[in-house]
């Protein structure tokens, strides 16, 4: 059984994540994201973004191995080998952009246990150094509860 005892808390912040150029526009191109302003600096500055803008499902690309590096702590005792993803949500607040040095913290909004399976709702919360708010990401884990398959 996971530990109810992380409901309702916070998990320290990480370390900055520098956003790269080179990473956005590889990301851009691998999900068939061709806008300008993505893969071209120039287009990004012409349109006033300070760099390439990433699309605004590259907050996983730092958040999920944050979270992944929480499900795995045993201390936790999430069954991570039986784990499907249930839902996700992302909302942004301002563009991410190459360049950029983002915290992310993960709250524990949520676990229960119904028909059988654990369900997780974490949150991250992700900043700017500054502690300017960039986006928020939401995300419904689900697994299987002890003795069940």
């Amino acid at each position: 059984m996971p530990d109810v005892s992380y409901v309702g808390k916070a998990l320290p912040p990480t370390a900055p994540y520098r956003v790269g150029r080179e990473k956005v526009r590889e990301f851009a191109l691998a999900i068939g994201e061709g806008a300008s302003v993505c893969l071209d600096v120039d287009a990004a500055r012409a349109a006033g973004h300070p760099d390439v803008v990433a699309p605004p499902t590259f907050a996983v690309t730092f958040t999920m191995p944050v979270i992944e590096a929480f499900l795995r702590d045993p201390a936790f005792g999430w069954d991570y080998l039986r784990m499907v993803h249930g839902d996700q949500s992302i909302t942004l607040y301002r563009p991410i952009c190459g360049g950029d040095d983002l915290v992310t913290t993960i709250h524990v909004d949520d676990l229960r246990t119904r028909g059988g399976s654990h369900m997780l709702t974490l949150r991250c919360e992700v900043a700017d150094t500054d502690g300017e708010r960039v986006a928020t990401t939401k995300l419904l884990l689900v697994t299987a509860a002890e003795g069940e398959s």
